[in-house]
């Protein structure tokens, strides 16, 4: 039997990255196979072609301590990916490849961006697949362009009563080519590999519970092509759980290491764009980073994390679960262990899927939250 440990966005933009995975390491090494998504490029480029929010470059090296901390695939697909342009692309990849890093998601052009991460432990052949579901455009890989593998979602606004200007009803769902482009690789990989993981960077930033109108479509047609688990991640904060055809979905596994002072206006870099994104923030999220923890410019509820699992033997899926953990004040994911803070992490899991209105069940066995992967069948 083998262990598949994933976690949300990593961002190692601060000194010695080493010591904010340090508290987590025992359990990521632990795990065969450890997953996590690298949030934005690692380059000494000075290229920038962001549209979204900036977010610079991190240190090269700070990759290493991913290994050194037990991850053994990156996934790289998401909003940031092309944030340094074609450089960022090619040395993110390069650099994480030379720590011993197998990766997925970007590319030089969009055929190696949609190329699955693969690695052998305990005898299975676990592959792994990374799609943007948030764009911008311009992070798209194309068949001549560096970029992300990504599921193009469309969304419309309907005002839905009478009254011009108010506030519309938001619909959102996935391109029927660009999904079924995601399908027929997870089809593929499916044939080759005996675990399939399809890691979705998806969501509303900042916001908890809510889940935009897409996203269990496109991870339900993950699992509908093939896959044995799905991971989110991109908003920044918890999601909750939802299970399908036996199957595990974790909408949002939140922040892990996230620590950057490049969203913290007054860092001696500030920007015209980043002052404006700091006053956005709090109008169309509700919140201020702590001044206390100015490089974890996050929202507080973020600071409830998990590892999330899964256990695999030669017949398939055995158990999935997640190890809750909280984001202490230095911005290091901690385990919780199986007392109270576990508990309480737990508890707001719970919460927000119940808010999202998502089957997911599960209950405290130890320092784990073990997943009831039959629970769709049984409120059917």
């Amino acid at each position: 039997m083998i262990t598949v440990a994933s976690v949300g966005d990593l961002i190692l933009d601060e000194p010695d990255p080493y010591s904010f995975l340090a508290p987590a390491a025992e359990l990521l090494r632990a795990a065969d196979v450890t997953v996590g998504h690298v949030e934005v490029p690692h380059s000494t480029t000075t290229a920038q072609h962001s549209t979204d929010v900036p977010a610079p470059p991190a240190d090269p090296a700070a990759l290493s301590a991913l290994a050194e901390a037990g991850f053994d695939v990156v996934t790289l697909a998401g909003n940031h990916s092309y944030d340094a342009g074609e450089p960022g692309i090619i040395d993110t990849v390069a650099h994480a490849r030379a720590a011993g890093l197998a990766t997925t998601g970007t590319g030089g052009d969009l055929a190696q961006a949609r190329t699955p991460a693969l690695v052998e432990r305990g005898g299975l052949r676990v592959g792994v697949l990374s799609y943007n579901c948030v764009g911008p455009r311009e992070s798209w890989a194309t068949s001549r362009k560096a970029g992300c593998a990504y599921v193009h979602v469309l969304t419309h606004y309907e005002l839905d009563h009478a009254s011009p200007g108010g506030p519309p009803k938001v619909y959102t769902f996935a391109d029927p080519d660009s999904l079924a482009a995601m399908a027929e690789d997870v089809r593929r990989l499916r044939r080759k590999a005996d675990v399939v993981l399809v890691s979705l960077h998806k969501g509303v930033g900042h916001t908890p519970a809510t889940l935009a109108m897409y996203e269990s479509p496109v991870a339900r047609a993950a699992v509908d092509a093939g896959a044995d688990a799905v991971f989110g991640h991109h908003a920044h904060i918890m999601r909750g759980v939802e299970t399908y055809r036996g199957r595990p979905i974790f909408h949002g596994l939140g922040n892990f290491v996230t620590v950057t002072r490049a969203l913290t206006p007054g860092n001696g870099e500030s920007s015209a764009e980043l002052r404006d994104w700091a006053k956005r923030r709090k109008e169309l999220y509700g919140f201020a980073p702590d001044p206390d923890m100015p490089w974890y410019p996050f929202h507080p509820q973020s600071r409830n994390t998990a590892i999330a699992w899964c256990r695999f033997d030669a017949s398939g899926l055995v158990e999935a679960g997640f190890t809750p953990c909280w984001i202490d004040e230095s911005g290091r994911p901690v385990p919780c262990g199986d007392g109270v803070t576990g508990e309480r992490v737990a508890g707001y899991v719970e919460r927000i899927t119940r808010a999202a209105g998502l089957n997911g069940r599960f209950v405290l066995r130890g320092a784990d939250a073990v997943i009831d992967l039959h629970s769709e069948e049984r409120t059917a």
